[in-house]
């Protein structure tokens, strides 16, 4: 590979970064383009960790002649097996000294003592250079704080010094197209995790402005945990947030699996709304997650019980009006939520459920919109002065409604 290769190499690179390509396209494109140009690379992989809730980063691999999973993502490398894994990868070695390369030469002598050298000499790779490229603190977010790759070749002479002279300066160009893509994931994961998915792409679109909002009709939902105060008062301390997190996990993936957007946690309290083209589907919609909810919470109180946990119950409020839907709050902090007269009527349906002794309540305008053949699961509670509602309304339930503590 000559030197005036570089620049069109780095160029390639500089331009996918900017259209957006994926961080394996950039690896896969960036390898392919050094070997067409006599860099004899046989094998690549980039990784790097990223801000998730759940992921610690996420890798990236080429190989020259069989087909691999092209990228993937990791969990904690913390204990057990993936801490040792770790320990005794290349990358831990550079991550944990000063150096910023390592190289084995293992085909002519080099010790195998990383992780996957001993495989890769199996395979024919005479030659392996893994390296780090670290970032300032201003470059830093949560644990992405450098980037790491590693190279290889089964070429009988291994790399050459030019080789390693290429490698150095566009390995570089490589990490910043990666980082650049990487940055705009990690916006969208965080938009998500805190706003939830249909919020996160408006604000990603650009509407950011305070004041403006939508009017939309939505089915609303609110919940709340029965006798949660009760139970954080008499239960444990250290029981109390993994109470908290294992009922809000199976009420926000009930809500997610039927569409639904989660837009607040208050508390123990959930808000959520299902949008459709028709509103007797958004309600339908908002009935699956009722029921995905109750199977949920039976397998999830079997298991705490069987523990010797606290269990608890979710009661619920449906409704369906129009809500206005849109950034709220300062200049400086705002917040993409509903507003609007329903809202206010949702959270109060669902805070009669402890007054009625029942699970889930829903309103007479959602009772008379969802599907014609799930009406008759409805059986109408009486009329109720709802606290903060001008009007009093009739409240409807399901018949299997009944809360069982």
């Amino acid at each position: 590979m000559e030197y005036s290769d570089v620049g069109t190499v780095a160029a390639w690179l500089t331009e996918q970064g900017l259209k957006g390509a994926s961080e394996a396209e950039l690896l896969i494109g960036f390898c392919e383009a050094c070997r067409e140009r006599g860099l004899p690379l046989d094998r690549g992989m980039a990784l790097m960790d990223t801000l998730h809730p759940v992921h610690e980063g996420r890798a990236f691999r080429w190989d020259s002649r069989e087909e691999i999973e092209a990228e993937f993502e990791y969990g904690p490398s913390s204990d057990g097996a993936a801490l040792e894994s770790w320990q005794r990868s290349a990358f831990y070695y550079l991550w944990a000294g000063e150096e910023n390369e390592v190289r084995r030469r293992i085909g002519f002598g080099d010790p195998t003592d990383f992780v996957m050298l001993e495989s890769m000499l199996q395979q024919g790779h005479t030659d392996f250079v893994a390296m780090v490229h670290r970032f300032e603190k201003a470059g830093t977010i949560g644990e992405m704080d450098c980037f790491f790759s590693h190279f290889a070749t089964r070429s009988p002479e291994g790399f050459s010094d030019h080789d390693l002279i290429i490698l150095r300066k566009l390995v570089p160009v490589l990490a910043l197209a990666i980082k650049c893509i990487a940055l705009a994931r990690i916006a969208r994961t965080i938009a998500e995790v805190y706003l939830g998915d249909d919020a996160a792409r408006q604000v990603l679109e650009g509407k950011i402005t305070r004041g403006k909002s939508e009017r939309i009709s939505a089915a609303l939902w609110f919940s709340d945990l029965l006798n949660y105060t009760k139970i954080s008062d008499s239960a444990p301390p250290e029981e109390i947030l993994p109470m908290l997190n294992a009922y809000s996990d199976v009420v926000i993936s009930a809500i997610h699996e039927a569409g639904g957007d989660v837009l607040k946690l208050i508390g123990d309290g959930v808000l959520a709304i299902f949008k459709a083209d028709q509103p007797a589907e958004a309600c339908a919609a908002s009935l699956q997650a009722e029921r995905l909810l109750r199977q949920k919470l039976k397998a999830l109180n079997e298991e705490r019980a069987e523990e010797g946990r606290p269990t608890t119950e979710v009661y619920i409020g449906l409704h369906i009006g129009d809500v206005f839907y849109g950034n709220i709050g300062s200049r400086e902090r705002l917040d993409f939520t509903v507003i609007g007269p329903a809202v206010n009527e949702v959270s109060r349906i669902a805070s009669m459920c402890r007054s009625v002794d029942l699970n889930v309540l829903m309103s007479s305008e959602f009772a008379a919109t969802i599907p014609e053949g799930d009406r008759g699961a409805l059986a109408c509670i009486g009329r109720y002065a709802l606290r903060g509602v001008k009007r009093a309304q009739e409240l409807y339930t399901l018949d299997t409604a009944r809360i069982e503590i």
